[in-house]
């Protein structure tokens, strides 16, 4: 991905476009000499900071890659003297970052080239190579070291910041308002001498003076390391500190090219899995690939007490909180493609099952009610008021924290697609049963049993249509508590006949004997909203069908001040069937063989023109289920701005005054959902994998990789013909329907179906 020119103005969108990051880490795309005003950014994954009364949110490191090139006294920024040239790249499959920019000053033009990565192979190491040549002699200076004075939204989080230098070797110790420390430790190799140390307020450099040549090309190496003292190798009493200046050095020591090539081996390990190519499309092709990196860039590797936030690691917004988003829009990438992967995301809600255990204790309710941003305890650090209204600038009351409570199902459904897809049944024992269970009993414990009707209840909800709060019986909501009370029985039954043993202590240990027939009640009882006889529209919540009707348009015509959020108390789609994002139509995507084509093509039809797309979520949900209607125009339509998000930066940045730019990792997985789940017809029960091809008409071909129970298969769609390889390491044959047609697909071999005539 490359772009040409430079402008102030995308500083911000870039920043997120061009970000690398590797699951410990996210460091923005900004420019090396650049500094706070252009929200330069070092995000910290799992590590959270409280400033006063403000959001807690994910600390921002000391930036370890400052570095300010000066001409004859003249610092080059871009911001200060507009370059004559300038391009910005990203290496998709590498996650490099590459810059080059020149500077006409009078008759000298100076180059300067630099080319980083986030190390995946040692997520703790960022590397940096920096070229840079003048057309002229004269002297130039390189200040190059850490600079402390971070964004941040809601901070600031370093209550004290020390600073060390030796040689060419700084560090930065940095204290949080809540006792974390974070070190940030660079060392310069490949300029003569050790420069002079610079100390500044927040920042302390290494100043090289370089009498330089006309012409000639000089470069040198940057190499950062950073540890908190959260990280297992600094909690045995470790200074931080010492830690990264050991990491630093080590790292010098084996060069650039050598943390390079490892890191480079790293994604060419995981990238061939996880590749889907589209023939005759390069647009696609590009804004596919881009999301499959966000996503594999995003997803931590280092540990499994860690997520993937609903902004990945581009910053602070939302406050760095994991959302439903992992488990429904990211996690199906995973399952299919890096099931170890998947896995680790999957332990990390059981790492804060006790933080759902005191979300429920905390509302009067049992069992475990996740939290809806959660960070690294589980505890909610979701708050009452989200949202300031932009006409009083008075913060609004919202039911996110405390309604949203289809969140525990939308979990305890990610663990059993993860089993039923990779039949790796030890996630049930480590962990995975817990939650189901757990999850279970909390809605026994919420739901309302109304005698008149003999029927279980789901009053006071918001489900994902955040416009409209507080309602009864939302349909995505009550079906999915549905499923998650039949996998609770389904699990309770498969540990009894698979380890009697572990099934009586588990039963003891979680007290369940007496919740076990509530359950059973429940699930045959519990409500759950069916099509309309006449119309066949199943209505999103008691009374929906009754609020105003309208067209989208005529709504936003009501618009007085831009950003004014349109629902809470007062908002403007409160009273109408707008919402803000697919509901129902994400229902209908995630239970498809408990719905007929007609009762879907029916709730399509009906809600797309009521839908607003106030999220980045909504776009991938009516894409997929469009594919399955043959509406494949639309699909196509909602694929690209779903896909294309963050490259064209055409999303919500604000909501009222708040902040809520960055990568959208969730819309990243819905563009991988829809094109091999939409139009290559994936999907799997656990038996049989099913391939029913629906290719857009821009599309020559489509290839993606995917596994099921530890098999690898390699899938090419033509307009007329489906063609399956199992991988050469597969153990065992898996069944195939492939266009209607029942094949067996051997341990080693392949299928070739023809479709379409």
């Amino acid at each position: 991905m490359k772009e040409l020119g430079y402008s102030t103005e995308r500083i911000e969108l870039n920043g997120s476009r061009f970000l690398l990051s590797n699951g410990y880490m996210g460091y923005r795309g900004t420019l090396e000499e650049a500094g706070k005003e252009d929200l330069v950014a070092c995000t910290l994954s799992g590590l959270y900071d409280q400033a006063g009364t403000g959001w807690r949110e994910p600390v921002n490191a000391p930036n370890g890659f400052y570095t300010v090139l000066s001409y004859q006294g003249q610092p080059l920024q871009p911001r200060a003297i507009e370059p004559a040239t300038h391009e910005q790249q990203l290496v998709i499959r590498s996650a490099l970052h590459r810059r080059k920019t020149t500077f006409a000053l009078a008759d000298n033009r100076i180059e300067i080239a630099t080319e980083r990565f986030l190390s995946s192979a040692d997520v703790h190491l960022m590397a940096l190579e920096y070229r840079f040549r003048s057309t002229e002699v004269g002297t130039v200076m390189v200040d190059t070291g850490i600079d402390a004075d971070v964004w941040d939204l809601n901070g600031p989080h370093f209550r004290e910041v020390s600073f060390q230098a030796a040689g060419s070797s700084l560090t930065a110790t940095a204290l949080t308002n809540e006792g974390q420390v974070v070190a940030v430790a660079t060392m310069v190799a490949g300029l003569n001498g050790q420069g002079a140390t610079l100390q500044r307020e927040q920042a302390v450099l290494n100043r090289w003076t370089i009498p330089a040549e006309a012409g000639r090309e000089y470069c040198f190496y940057k190499y950062v390391a950073v540890y908190t003292s959260a990280d297992p190798e600094c909690t045995a009493g470790r200074d931080p500190a010492t830690v990264a200046v050991e990491g630093v050095r080590h790292a010098a020591e084996i060069g650039y090219a050598k943390l390079y090539a490892r890191h480079h081996a790293c994604w060419a390990e995981r990238w061939p899995r996880s590749e889907v190519v589209i023939k005759g499309d390069p647009e696609a092709e590009l804004a596919l690939d881009y999301s499959i990196y966000h996503l594999l860039a995003a997803a931590p590797s280092h540990t499994e007490k860690a997520s993937i936030p609903a902004r990945g690691l581009s910053g602070q917004t939302y406050k760095g909180a994991i959302f439903w988003d992992t488990e429904l829009f990211m996690l199906p990438f995973f399952i299919y493609t890096q099931p170890q992967l998947a896995r680790g995301l999957l332990r990390y809600r059981y790492h804060t099952l006790d933080g759902a255990r005191r979300k429920a204790a905390e509302y009067g309710y049992r069992g475990a009610f996740y939290a809806w941003e959660s960070q690294e305890t589980g505890d909610d650090a979701c708050t009452y008021f989200n949202v300031t209204d932009v006409f009083s600038e008075r913060p609004l009351r919202t039911y996110f924290r405390d309604k949203q409570i289809h969140i525990s199902a939308d979990i305890a459904y990610g663990i059993w697609q993860y089993y039923l897809v990779t039949g790796d049944e030890s996630i049930l024992f480590d962990g995975g049963a817990e939650i189901i269970l757990e999850t279970a009993r909390f809605y026994y414990s919420y739901a309302y049993f109304k005698k008149d009707k003999n029927r279980y209840e789901l009053l006071d909800v918001t489900g994902p249509d955040e416009y409209h709060e507080r309602v009864a019986n939302n349909a995505f909501t009550n079906y999915m508590v549905k499923y998650n009370l039949q996998i609770a029985l389904a699990t309770m039954c498969w540990l009894k006949g698979k380890d009697p043993a572990y099934y009586r202590a588990f039963v003891e240990r979680l007290d369940l004997e007496k919740d076990l027939p509530g359950l059973v009640e429940m699930n045959d009882l519990l409500y759950l909203p069916k099509p309309d006889q006449k119309s066949g529209v199943i209505e999103q919540f008691d009374g929906y069908l009754a609020l105003e009707d309208l067209k989208l348009a005529e709504l936003k015509a009501r618009i007085k001040i831009p950003h004014e959020y349109l629902g809470g108390g007062n908002g403007l789609a409160t009273t109408t069937q707008i919402i803000k994002q697919a509901d129902v139509v994400a229902l209908l995507n995630l239970f498809k063989t408990n719905f007929s084509a007609e009762v879907k093509a029916t709730n399509w039809t009906y809600y797309e023109p009521r839908t607003e797309h106030g999220s980045s979520l909504s776009p991938c949900v009516y894409a997929m289920l469009a594919a399955e209607l043959g509406k494949q125009d639309w699909a196509y339509r909602y694929f690209l701005k779903t896909a294309t998000i963050d490259l064209t930066g055409a999303y919500k940045r604000y909501v009222g005054p708040l902040y809520i730019g960055g990568t959208h990792p969730a819309a990243s997985g819905g563009a991988w959902m829809v094109a091999v789940f939409g139009f290559g017809g994936l999907s799997f029960d656990g038996v049989t994998v099913c391939l029913n091809p629906r290719l857009p008409t821009p599309w020559a071909g489509l290839v993606f990789n995917f596994q099921v129970k530890g098999q690898f298969f390699t899938v090419e769609i033509t307009p007329d013909q489906v063609r399956v390889e199992a991988g050469g390491e597969n153990t065992q044959p898996i069944r195939f329907e492939i266009a209607g047609e029942n094949r067996l697909c051997p341990q080693n071999g392949e299928l070739i179906v023809a479709y379409g005539k």
